[in-house]
């Protein structure tokens, strides 16, 4: 018989072990639904890991590899703050959408004024508009108890709605012959936010995230606010104890990562994507919630576990078009790995008991 029995304290190893193990792992089990689909396991594994960074067109494609990593560290480094201190959020894909439209609002009202405060103004205005879309739940689980994780994953469908009136109607290009959509920004030179470097997919959102990541580090190791968040989410009542009031908590954490979701709405709109459209988003703000995890909620981790799941975006796109995998399938695989995170990760707190009949 097996059983899961409790360590005394949490596996070191394990804790440092578990990202390499789930990938290793979601690499076997990919390649086993790979091979159902009828394609080669191992041409495909190296189509979506090897070939962006080594293959034929690697040149550019290392470019494109910033541009898929930037809103994910940008979004996963806000989330990751909450995760630790306890507090869910699990809508900053809404979020990333109201500070594109936040942001791009900004823009559109001035259009088509050439000033260079106009894109700093959609910045602060795209991270107001994440902020303000994560303290509707905030708010909630203060004054009411809700339950933050589902009052923002609904907000998700809400800002959903918003997103496809704004491409539809108050935001739409009005020189767009009735097609949906706002102006395209990179045609708009005061709201654009392009290449810093030609060819190697920086912009300022990547610099945003770089940003996040040294700040978030130095909170959490330097800075007392970064041990209340830390001793909030291990031992609440210690916490209190201490003086952490659990309410302001919650604003600051939800507000910290709304703000961060938005910050990469609002550089994403103006940048890669260029416009406001119907299908804007495209699961940033989920896929954020498997990079905070796999990077185990450190800033350096989410840094590089954001590169890995980017590489796999990339990837993926290159699979789906070389090899004829569905996009199904690509979404699948991207989610074992959330999926053997979370059960590898049980073995830095359990570890496995054999027992046989007749033991005592």
């Amino acid at each position: 018989m097996v059983t899961l029995e409790k360590r005394p304290s949490p596996s070191r190893f394990w804790s440092a072990a578990t990202p390499v193990v789930a990938v290793a792992l979601t690499m076997l089990a990919g390649g086993v639904m790979f091979a159902l689909l009828g394609k080669n396991p191992a041409e495909a594994i190296r189509t979506i890991f090897w070939d962006p960074l080594f293959g034929e067109f690697a040149w550019y494609l290392r470019g494109q590899l910033l541009v898929k990593a930037g809103p994910l560290i940008l979004i996963a480094i806000g989330l990751s703050l909450g995760f630790r201190a306890g507090i869910w959020n699990i809508g900053a894909e809404g979020q990333y959408i109201m500070g594109a439209i936040f942001g791009a609002s900004v823009g559109l009202a001035v259009f088509p004024t050439d000033n260079r405060l106009i894109f700093p103004a959609m910045i602060i205005a795209g991270a107001f508009g994440g902020w303000l879309w994560g303290m509707i739940p905030a708010i909630l689980k203060t004054r009411f108890n809700t339950n933050e994780i589902l009052v923002s994953l609904m907000l998700v469908y809400v800002a959903e709605k918003i997103l496809s009136k704004a491409a539809l109607g108050f935001l739409r290009n009005p020189e767009g012959a009735g097609f949906p959509g706002s102006r395209n920004f990179n045609s708009y030179p005061a709201a654009a936010n392009p290449e810093l470097i030609a060819g190697t997919g920086m912009h300022w959102g990547v610099v945003m995230a770089f940003i996040a990541v040294i700040f978030a580090y130095i909170l959490l190791q330097r800075h007392i606010l970064g041990f209340q968040i830390k001793l909030a989410g291990q031992a609440p009542r210690a916490a209190r104890f201490h003086g952490v009031n659990p309410q302001r908590m919650v604003v600051l954490c939800l507000g910290i990562s709304g703000a961060c979701a938005g910050l990469a709405g609002v550089f994403e709109v103006t940048g890669p994507a260029g416009q406001i459209s119907i299908d804007f988003n495209v699961g940033y703000g989920f896929t954020a919630i498997i990079v905070a995890f796999l990077g185990r909620l450190n800033p350096v981790g989410i840094l590089l576990a954001g590169l890995l799941m980017a590489l796999t975006y990339i990837g993926g796109e290159m699979a789906s078009t070389n090899l004829g995998l569905p996009a199904a399938a690509i979404q699948a695989f991207q989610g074992m790995l959330l999926f053997f995170l979370l059960a590898v990760d049980v073995m830095t707190n359990y570890r496995i008991r054999l027992f046989t009949k007749g033991a005592a």
